[in-house]
């Protein structure tokens, strides 16, 4: 197998609303979102996605682009669960690692969407996380947001990666994961070959105020990644492998995002099917934020993700400014 994903899967509930106020600071930043205390609030459609989260979006993103991909995970015998492994059959993602627990229901999220963005009502349900028995290393294993019953899981993945060495780790740190602390995790960050997350979880990890990206790429490999990750929304994307400090802007939108849900993970994950496939991490940065641009383009996190053949073909129409740069 070249591509295990591994961590929470859930469905997701997009409820589109009509009516609400966002808040912001004088940066036009820290928003929150208001609606009528005690009211009826009216909204336009609901849409139920199966099988999403963040590393159930890796193995979709990393089965569309030819890896042979597989996730472990855990869902519910209920409907819910039904509907989660029909969509990975669909996907060509082995699911034989996903694990159906009786009288435990599937995750199931409720995303509040407004305008581009959303609000998400989260809750990890309490299962048991293992390595599954004769589990073949495969190339990559991608570990994600994971409940808070994986505490001790964190450190067994750490003791079989480093018995073996011929699979590679990217690990993109869930909320529970960060709220773990850097140290809890030492001995995952050190068998890590690739870290990311968005400036405000560096900056959380590394338990930080507002900071530099430079600063922020040197702390986060210093916790023991061979290679750091950080998105930063409109700016771009930047990574650091101990050499060279590398930035690449966003892809441009064809028309203004629909729903933001998952464009971290497109472009996280994408980038890692990059390196996987043998692309330095120059091109593999920029394969990225193309697939980024096109899940905002549609509802969910999945929809919009990408074929190989076709993120080539952007990256051949790009425009000249779509570049990796060194900063």
């Amino acid at each position: 197998m070249d591509f295990i994903a591994i961590g929470d899967t859930t469905v997701d509930e997009f409820i589109r609303l009509e009516e609400a106020r966002i808040n912001c600071d004088s940066n036009n930043e820290n928003c929150t979102i208001s609606m009528k205390w005690g009211d009826k609030i009216p909204y336009e459609f609901s849409v139920l996605v199966p099988g999403v989260g963040n590393a159930a979006n890796a193995a979709v993103a990393a089965a569309r682009l030819g890896l042979s991909s597989g996730f472990i995970s855990n869902v519910g015998k209920d409907r819910f669960g039904e509907q989660v492994l029909a969509a990975f059959a669909q996907e060509g993602v082995d699911a034989s690692y996903v694990t159906v627990n009786e009288g435990i229901p599937t995750n199931h999220h409720y995303v509040l969407w407004y305008g581009p963005e959303r609000t998400i009502l989260i809750r990890h349900e309490a299962y048991p996380y293992v390595l599954p028995e004769g589990f073949a290393p495969p190339k990559w294993i991608y570990l994600s947001s994971a409940g808070e019953r994986s505490e001790a899981f964190h450190g067994e993945l750490a003791v079989w990666l480093r018995a073996h060495p011929e699979t590679k780790l990217a690990f993109q740190p869930g909320t529970f994961q960060m709220s773990m602390g850097k140290e809890k995790l030492a001995s995952l960050y050190g068998a890590t070959e690739l870290v990311a997350c968005n400036k405000e979880e560096a900056e959380r990890i590394l338990e930080l105020g507002e900071t530099d990206i430079k600063e922020l790429l040197v702390g986060m490999r210093a916790l023991g990644p061979k290679i750091a990750l950080i998105t930063d929304g409109p700016n771009g994307a930047y990574a650091y492998d101990g050499e060279a400090m590398l930035k690449v802007p966003m892809y441009p939108d064809p028309k203004p995002p629909l729903d933001r849900t998952g464009a971290g993970d497109a472009s996280t994950s994408t980038v890692v099917v990059a390196l996987a496939l043998g692309k330095p991490l120059s091109e593999a940065l920029r394969w990225g934020p193309v697939n980024s641009m096109s899940v905002v383009q549609e509802i969910g996190a999945q929809k919009g993700l990408l074929s190989r053949e076709a993120i080539e073909k952007y990256l051949e129409d790009a425009p000249p400014e779509y570049k990796v740069s060194a900063f």
